[in-house]
């Protein structure tokens, strides 16, 4: 149906510290399965695109892990990228690449360390989607929302297209509680997923209109890529230099403007894995409510103990008591105590981490 591309980058400093710098949350098995959120990305997206049409756009710390996790994906599908440079550069030069075999053919760009229940609706979705795609439209898939959410950008629509398809009329950035509540009650937004579809064409087509140098920049270094000397002296001499920005801004909120951009509606139990309240509310928990991160539940004695969301990974014995609505992450090196209702402040910590030049990030 499409060539999957799959972006594993980010540090999730929200889940910190089982998710760090060298092994970002992707890695990790948050599923409630064995699986980590990389392997069921690539799992369920195995039934639109085959694995010789599925690439993964990695850093060069995680390409060997990526390899290892995904043993079937041949090692040319692994695009590394030298340093960090958004979206946009990630997704153009797979688009580039795609767009050197086959011109015309169908791309989704997908995130690593995303939820799915329901993955079969999520085909039926992503079907709708590529025919939005032939058509010419920058499609986006737009989750229908189940609760005001602030974590979330979102998507305002306009018009009715054709069947499921309509057109987006505005990108919305993260509202206040107010807004979301105003966006949610109206019926006239979805959550913005960051799940795109398009022919990669008419893609490349709006990034050289709206960002001609860094066009310039991923189709030169698309045209080195089969010569490996030839790729490795593009890459370090015009990817450290190409604009840092996100494809939201570079190329999809013009492109709406100009009414290139349409959205079908998902309702296949997404959810951004962003921080460990998400977590708790996702994962299968125990009668008191607790969920216990992991496949070794061993490790962990709960008494009087509700609502709290653990994560044992010390291989050390966690013990609770009398506790509510709490969060405990105990890795070998850094332990994290903290209320549930504060997890989107655990950033916090890393940036004084950061700021105070410790490794632990």
């Amino acid at each position: 149906m499409l060539h999957a591309v799959i972006l594993a980058g980010g540090s999730g400093t929200r889940l910190w510290p089982l998710s760090r710098a060298g092994k970002p949350k992707f890695l990790h098995p948050l599923t409630g399965t064995a699986q980590t959120l990389l392997q069921a990305t690539a799992s369920r997206l195995s039934a639109v695109s085959p694995v010789t049409d599925t690439l993964v756009v990695t850093g060069t710390a995680h390409a060997a892990a990526v390899a290892r996790q995904l043993p079937d994906l041949p090692e040319s599908n692994i695009i590394v990228e030298p340093s960090p440079r958004d979206s946009c550069a990630a997704i153009g030069l797979a688009a580039a690449l795609i767009a050197r075999r086959d011109p015309q053919a169908i791309m989704g760009s997908f995130a690593s360390d995303h939820l799915v229940r329901h993955s079969a609706r999520l085909t039926e979705v992503l079907a709708q989607a590529v025919a939005g795609a032939q058509r010419g439209l920058l499609m986006t898939i737009g989750i229908v929302p189940t609760h005001p959410e602030t974590g979330y950008g979102y998507l305002q629509c306009g018009e009715t297209i054709d069947g499921p398809i309509q057109r987006v009329a505005q990108f919305k950035e993260k509202p206040s509680a107010e807004v979301a509540a105003v966006y949610v009650n109206s019926g006239g937004y979805y959550w913005n997923a960051g799940m795109f579809v398009w022919r990669v064409d008419v893609f490349l087509g709006e990034l050289r209109r709206q960002e001609p140098a860094l066009y310039e920049g991923l189709t030169a270094i698309a045209a080195a890529w089969d010569d490996d000397a030839a790729r490795e002296r593009a890459l370090s001499d015009i990817w450290p230099d190409l604009k840092k920005i996100s494809v939201d801004y570079a190329v999809m909120e013009g492109a709406a403007a100009a009414g290139a951009v349409a959205t079908v509606a998902g309702d296949f139990g997404w959810t951004d894995v962003g921080d460990f309240q998400t977590l708790g509310d996702v994962l299968p928990a125990d009668e008191d409510g607790n969920v216990v991160v992991g496949q070794d539940k061993g490790d962990v004695l709960l008494t009087d103990t509700s609502g709290s969301v653990i994560v044992p990974q010390s291989g050390r014995l966690v013990a609770m008591l009398g506790m509510r609505d709490v969060i405990v992450v105990d890795t070998p090196d850094a332990v994290l105590v903290c209320p549930r209702d504060r997890a989107q402040d655990v950033k916090k910590l890393v940036d004084e981490l950061k700021e105070r030049g410790d490794t632990r990030i």
